[in-house]
Formats: structure tokens, sequence, C-alpha cells
């Protein structure tokens, strides 16, 4: 009798710990983690896209009242908006563009931003929206001195630290002088504490030569030719959501039409 007991009280004590046992898996079950929200469920949650820029005439640059305006401020404005939400822009340090994405205190790089191969193997980008090439800026009346690339060599070459114009610089091997931003390097040249700099093509249109704030420059060779893209974190649905968005931009005739506002007709790159 004590062994018939012993084995029931044996087999009632196996039947309650198998169903604890179903019990605490039930409940891990219920309290595993939800995925991780989207970019774009982030940003419409918050309400608010932003955007790490630097002041890149004609870009992304402040009027008169500190507001941030430019092709491409403009067109941030207009694709948050797209999104039902605010944009705020955020001044970054170049060089750092990458770890600021990543570290999540911007959304996005939208700034005339070379679709280099260092910024396409580390972000997921837009596809190419306007042409750009890096320029030689030099002294107007010195110009005239250097008749190809390879006269250049002597020279010192303001650039904008972790840009496509010191990329090109170093690969001729010529000296460098880095500096925060293009407009930088311009302010270098005009006071002859740098030989030369190396900027985007774009801002050379609008900063550079007669009507310009630097009537005595000029820009002079081609480096290399260039197309800009959006970067955004490694596969952010924001990507599509903007190639979307420059798709319907472009069939409009809202990107040439804002290009020709920047003066920038014939940069745009078809969608």
């Amino acid at each position: 009798m004590r062994k018939v007991t012993a084995l029931l009280l044996a087999l009632v004590m196996c039947l309650s710990l198998a169903s604890c046992g179903g019990s605490s898996n039930s409940a891990e079950e219920q309290e595993a983690p939800a995925s991780a929200a989207s970019d774009l469920q982030n940003v419409q949650s918050k309400g608010t896209l932003v955007v790490g820029i630097t002041d890149f005439e004609p870009m992304d640059y402040k009027d008169e009242n500190g507001n941030w305006i430019g092709f491409d401020a403009d067109l941030a404005t207009a694709f948050a908006e797209s999104l039902g939400v605010s944009v705020e822009f955020a001044e970054i340090n170049w060089d750092n563009k990458i770890l600021e994405l990543d570290g999540g205190s911007i959304d996005c790089i939208w700034n005339g931003m070379t679709l280099t191969d260092e910024v396409t193997s580390a972000a997921s980008c837009s596809n190419p929206y306007m042409r750009n090439a890096q320029v030689v800026v030099l002294p107007a009346d010195k110009a005239e001195e250097y008749a190809d690339i390879e006269s250049l060599a002597g020279l010192t070459f303001a650039v904008e630290s972790g840009s496509a114009g010191e990329e090109a610089v170093n690969e001729l091997g010529y000296a460098t002088t880095p500096v925060t931003a293009q407009a930088d390097a311009l302010m270098e040249v005009a006071a002859g504490t740098s030989d030369a700099a190396v900027i985007d093509l774009l801002m050379a249109y609008a900063m550079v030569g007669e009507g310009t704030s630097y009537d005595n420059l000029t820009y002079t060779f081609t480096l290399n030719e260039e197309q800009y893209g959006v970067a955004f974190r490694q596969d952010s649905d924001l990507t599509d959501a903007l190639n979307a968005f420059f798709a319907a931009q472009y069939a409009d005739g809202s990107l040439d039409a804002l290009a020709e506002q920047y003066g920038l007709a014939g940069s745009v790159i078809p969608q």
C-alpha cells in the first residue's frame, strides 16, 4: 500500500512540474519584445525629420532671418511635409557624418553629399538626384599661370575634411589644408592663407566669380564627376520613401523648377 501511495505522489508531482513548465514558456512568449519600429514610424511618431547638414550654398545656407534655405533644404522640408512631420536642420561635422547618423542624433545626411564608396557601404543611400564635380578654385589674377593639373603640384589646397574634394586632392598627392566646411576653404584662398581650394562645382556656381561674394576668385579644372544622394541608416525604410518622393517631384517638374531657382538648371538627374 505504501509503495502504491508513493507512486501516486510521484506521479502527481511530475504532472504538477509539467504544468508549471508549460505556463513558464507561455509567459516568456507573451513577454517577448515586439520588433523595433521602422525609421519611418519613428520619424512620424516624434513628428520631426532631423537632417544633418553643413553651411553649403546653394544646397544649405541661412537667409537674412537665420532660416535654412537652399536646394537641399527646401527639398528636405517638402519631403518632411509629405511624411506629415516638420523638418529640423542640425549642423554636423562633415568628417563625422556617418557616426552622427548611426548614433541617432540625425535621421539622414542631406547636404550635397557625394555618393562615394565610403558612404554607400556604410549607409542606405537614395537614388542619385543631382550631378556634380570637384573643381579647383584659384585667385583670378593667377589662374593663367596654371595651364594644367600638373602645374598645380606645388600648391597647397584648402579642402573640407572628409569631403570628395579632399579625396580628389589626396589622389593627386598634393598638399592639403583641411578645414571644417567648403565655405571655409574659399575664405582660405581669398585671405591668401591657402594657394587654392577644391570645392563642389555647384557651390562654385553660386559663390565664385563676377557678381558673387568672391569675385576675385575663379574656378578652373574639373578633377572628377560625381552624383549627389541622401544617406539613411542601413536598411532604413525612409530610403524607399524618399526615392518615391523624388520620382513624383521629377514627374511634375518640381525638381527642375527648384534647381532653376537656385541657379542649378541642368544638374538634376532624371528619376
